[in-house]
């Protein structure tokens, strides 16, 4: 029964967010709250965007005994005049508004060609999880100071003449974290100087310093980074281990009169040493934004490195017969330090850790490879080295697979004909495709990669499983042939499954990328037989392909529940729009994709905003995957570095749990439920958007 409280829900109960308050009532969605390093960092990114944009040649931090933070730099300084439209200083605007900022138009015309800031969410953050924050600029022979508390004005804009001979240019800011949003307020002090130190790696020239005050009677402790030797100098010093052969660096830019799609300027530099023992130093940086979780940029290096590895083992046929090469075979001794600049970066929420941005995997692999496959053709004896590694890897990597083959059964059924098989047979990367119909199956066997994917095309909807004896399933022509091709009987989620229908001889492996941390090593006797790390639904973006997602995972869930129990369940998710881009500025023309009608929209909005005329672009919907052709299924759906792959697990209804998502599958898959699905569907029916 409602109580008194809870019936008070009317107009008033609607609460809108002005100014930064948003950033205070959730600061979670905007940085880490751990500790404050991440909102001082927002504000020595801004410092190394100028220095990355040519107007900068020193960063100075302090950490004051007050516990407060300054950066200051040597830059064109922020502009604090009043702002044309909004009638209000612009430092003001910069600090206290979110979304604004100087750094969301690109090209040669913009005051940031290239630059870690995109959002104009930064320093407006660390504002407003400030006690207090104070900004002096030096610009044009005036100095400008203003000052805020919590994120508000406390200190108007005050303004007066540079000393007499002050040329200074620049920004100086000084923040003090307020401690009721971090669960510590003291700054990590070894992440801090790895930051700021990388900061000069990634920008010779350029001096880095840290000064660290502290009691009165002691003169400040200081340290000061300048790199001249750059990636090569860095990554050295943080090796383990002695490299392998001598280190592989290089660096490539688009030039104006490039061939290529890349906007001038865009591309990277890199510096990778193999070693065959030790941990690995791996970093990543995009326009000097750290990136700790990777991304496109490093799938790129790995895609480059084991294109050009592989090219030069075939070249001089030094691959071992019955030996197969994975990328992970190249990628797995390598450590790199890796600085890419990118026009317009897409990251993976506001704190930057990861690029999502599709075109720089292409952009990354297209100069790294040729550039590595020239240099090991110039010294063949260090590429027989590599070579070397790569093959002892590949061969370790196949022999531990044998081993689990050899406590194994020996009976092998006859796969379906329509399975299109992958070569492969390790668990950390082979997947198999269900997919609707036989056209997409047949796109999807071309644009596939034959070494790590399979195809098992399925005709018309599957059976409707949640009431089906399991006895009677394989009568079943479809569901007769996913069971053999997983090599995995129907089971319940008590039972302790052994060698499938298929009677494969793998053992299990965790799958990598998305669910891997739940696809770990399967105790004996437990999906023994299963011959694929990922199982993938792949159906089209409509209600009929939505209706066949939900028939498989019935099917899974009710009769195959250790696969979605451990993980190895995917469902992927095709475009339902591709819009073709005029060029527009230095973007050339371009394939765009849209998952459903809102993504749609964005990708408009963003076509507007790169300067691209109203209805200049074309949009067309796919009415299923048929229409696709291999390379269009690869790039937006099957290309493990760009496809958008969704794990399959327990739902969280009524708590969530397998007992609760039975109580959903019931309602709306069981044939005696029709009433609770008119309930449902009178009391949702307003909500959904019908595809007719």
């Amino acid at each position: 029964m409602a109580t008194s409280k809870q019936a008070a829900y009317g107009e008033a109960s609607i609460r809108v967010l002005k100014g930064l308050e948003p950033v205070r009532q959730r600061p979670g969605m905007y940085t880490r709250t751990d500790n404050p390093l991440h909102v001082v960092q927002e504000v020595i990114d801004n410092a190394a965007d100028e220095a990355l944009a040519g107007f900068g040649r020193r960063i100075a931090v302090a950490l004051h005994a007050d516990g407060s933070v300054s950066v200051e730099d040597d830059g064109r300084g922020i502009p604090f005049g009043l702002h044309p439209e909004e009638g209000v200083p612009v430092l003001e605007i910069v600090y206290a508004r979110l979304h604004a900022g100087g750094k969301f138009d690109k090209g040669a015309a913009a005051a940031y060609s290239f630059s870690g800031g995109l959002h104009g969410v930064g320093v407006s953050v660390t504002n407003a999880l400030a006690r207090r924050l104070e900004v002096t600029v030096w610009r044009e022979g005036q100095v400008a100071t203003m000052a805020f508390a919590g994120g508000d004005v406390v200190q108007a804009l005050a303004l007066r003449s540079a000393a007499a001979g002050d040329r200074r240019q620049g920004t100086t800011v000084r923040v003090w974290p307020d401690p009721k949003y971090f669960d510590s307020i003291e700054l990590p002090r070894a992440d801090l100087v790895h930051l700021l130190r990388s900061k000069a790696v990634l920008m010779p020239g350029v001096t880095v310093t840290l000064a660290i005050e502290r009691a009165a009677d002691k003169s400040p402790e200081t340290q000061s980074w300048r790199y001249v030797g750059g990636l090569r100098d860095y990554l050295l010093q943080g090796l383990p281990a002695e490299p392998l052969i001598p280190m592989f660096e290089g660096e490539r830019y688009a030039g104006a009169g490039d061939s290529d799609d890349h906007a001038e300027g865009e591309g990277a530099a890199w510096c990778v040493a193999f070693t065959d023992e030790g941990t690995l130093l791996r970093e990543s940086y995009v326009n000097l934004i750290p990136t700790v979780a990777g991304g496109t940029h490093e799938s790129g290096l790995k895609e480059g490195l084991f294109g050009a590895v592989k090219g030069f083992i075939e070249l001089h046929a030094l691959l071992p017969k019955g030996v197969k090469l994975m990328p992970e075979d190249v990628y797995s001794r390598a450590s790199f330090v890796l600085s890419a600049k990118v026009l317009d970066p897409q990251f993976q929420g506001q704190i930057k850790e990861r690029l999502n941005s599709r075109d720089t995997l292409r952009l990354v692999s297209g100069y790294v490879k040729p550039a590595l496959e020239l240099w090991l053709n110039q010294h063949v004896e260090v590429g027989r080295k590599l070579a070397e590694l790569v093959i002892r890897q590949a061969q370790t990597r196949q022999r531990a697979a044998q081993k689990v083959e050899k406590r194994k059964g020996s009976g092998v059924a006859v796969l379906p004909g329509k399975l299109t098989d992958c070569e492969s047979r390790d668990l950390a990367f082979n997947e198999v495709f269900l997919v609707e119909g036989d056209s997409a199956g047949g796109s999807a066997k071309m644009g596939r990669d034959k070494e790590t994917q399979a195809v098992l095309p399925l005709r018309g909807k599957v059976l409707n499983t949640w009431e089906v004896e399991r006895d009677r399933l394989f009568a079943n022509t479809e569901i007769h042939d996913i069971a053999v091709a997983l090599g995995v009987d129907p089971h319940g989620l008590a039972d302790e499954p052994g060698p499938g229908a298929a009677g494969s001889n793998q053992g299990t492996q965790a799958p990598p990328g998305g669910g891997a941390g739940r696809a770990a090593a399967e105790p004996a006797g437990v999906l023994s037989g299963l011959r694929y790390g990922k199982v993938c639904i792949l159906s089209d973006a409509d209600v009929d392909g939505s209706h066949i997602q939900v028939l498989l995972l019935t099917l899974f869930f009710r009769h195959f529940p250790k696969l979605v129990e451990r993980g190895h369940v995917y469902v992927a998710r095709p475009p339902l729009y591709r819009i073709d881009a005029p060029a527009r500025g230095k973007r050339p023309a371009a394939k765009l994709y849209a998952l459903d009608d809102g993504e749609l929209e964005a990708a408009l909005d963003k076509l507007r905003k790169e300067g691209a005329r109203e209805g200049s672009w074309t949009i067309s919907r796919f009415k299923g995957l048929g229409e696709m052709n291999a390379e269009q299924l690869w790039e937006t759906t099957l290309n493990p570095e760009t496809r958008r792959l969704l794990p399959v697990g327990w739902g969280a209804a009524e708590g969530g749990g397998f007992e609760a998502t039975a109580r959903v599958l019931t309602q709306l898959m069981g044939k005696g439920e029709a009433a609770a699905r008119r309930e449902l569907m009178e009391r949702h029916g307003d909500t959904v958007e019908v595809d007719v």
